[in-house]
């Protein structure tokens, strides 16, 4: 199996991010993607404004969208769930986690933004990273990928990196929070049930 694991805020999960996993999926051929809300970012001072409970079950919705008839699974996931103790999420130790629960033949891919990617040398155990799993990095408007080269990647990590170029991502889930909070409806930016269970549950200040 060719698994892709999709971390991140997912506050909320939004169409860019299912046309994220839709281009990852066709462009490296994956089996699964698991769409992992993160409990804590360690990188990130202010915390998520939904909690980990409401982020999982927007996640669950918007999996709902892949159709059966499609190679990839999407799945949402609860493998980064917060800790007990509230540190931090650190990636290194969600992908060892993940070795743990899937079969030796299984192949891992990291989907992330060229800017996360970027900031790659300040997460915890970077060259470990490179070694747990494979990297699709997705292009962002004005980042320039030469910037690769600040990472001092060595030919084998390079070649564990992949670029995906051309996925259209019309808003981020800032822009979403803040259009929610001043009344937007998000038309064309949140599937109709995500929106749904925002208003139900008064998220984002609806």
């Amino acid at each position: 199996m060719r698994i892709g694991f999709f971390g991140g805020s997912f506050d909320p999960p939004h169409l860019g991010h299912f046309g994220i996993g839709h281009a990852a999926a066709e462009a490296l051929s994956l089996d699964r993607i698991l769409f992992a809300p993160t409990g804590r970012q360690p990188l990130k001072t202010k915390g998520a404004s939904a909690s980990f409970a409401d982020r999982l079950s927007m996640v669950s919705l918007l999996c709902e969208l892949q159709p059966p008839s499609a190679h990839a699974d999407f799945e949402p996931s609860s493998v980064d769930a917060p800790h007990a103790d509230g540190s931090p999420n650190y990636t290194v130790d969600t992908l060892i986690k993940l070795h743990v629960n899937t079969s030796p033949d299984d192949s891992l891919f990291v989907i992330v933004g060229a800017d996360a990617f970027l900031d790659l040398r300040r997460w915890r155990s970077p060259d470990s990273l490179l070694q747990l799993a494979e990297w699709i990095v997705v292009n962002r408007p004005g980042v320039s990928l030469q910037q690769l080269q600040s990472l001092k990647l060595t030919p084998e990590q390079l070649s564990r990196v992949h670029v995906l170029e051309g996925v259209h991502e019309p808003a981020s889930a800032t822009d979403i929070r803040e259009l929610l909070r001043v009344g937007s409806d998000c038309s064309g930016l949140l599937p109709g049930s995500i929106l749904n269970y925002i208003r139900a549950h008064r998220l984002y200040g609806t």
